[in-house]
C-alpha cells in the first residue's frame, strides 16, 4: 500500500466536515447571542479561543474574521 492511499473514507470526512461546520456555527451563534459588546478583534479572539485545541494544526482564516465582522455587526438574528 501506498502512504498517499491512507486516508478517510468519503463518509468519515463528510462527518468530520460537518463536525468541524457544526463547532463553529455553535461558537460563532453562542458569542453572537451572549458575547455583549463587543469589538472585532475582541469577536475574532474569542471565535479563535473556541476553536483551538478542538482542531489538529489550527489557524485562524479569513472566514473567521468575516464571522467576528457579522457578530458585531448584529447580523445573525436569535
Amino acid at each position: 500500500m501506498d502512504a498517499s492511499e491512507i486516508r478517510w473514507n468519503d463518509a468519515a470526512r463528510e462527518k468530520i466536515l460537518q463536525d468541524s461546520d457544526r463547532v463553529l456555527r455553535e461558537a460563532v451563534l453562542d458569542i453572537a447571542q451572549n458575547g455583549g459588546e463587543l469589538s472585532s478583534d475582541e469577536a475574532f479572539a474569542e471565535i479563535n479561543s473556541r476553536m483551538k485545541g478542538r482542531f489538529i494544526d489550527y489557524e485562524p482564516g479569513p472566514d473567521v474574521r468575516k464571522y467576528a465582522d457579522a457578530i458585531v455587526a448584529g447580523e445573525f438574528s436569535d
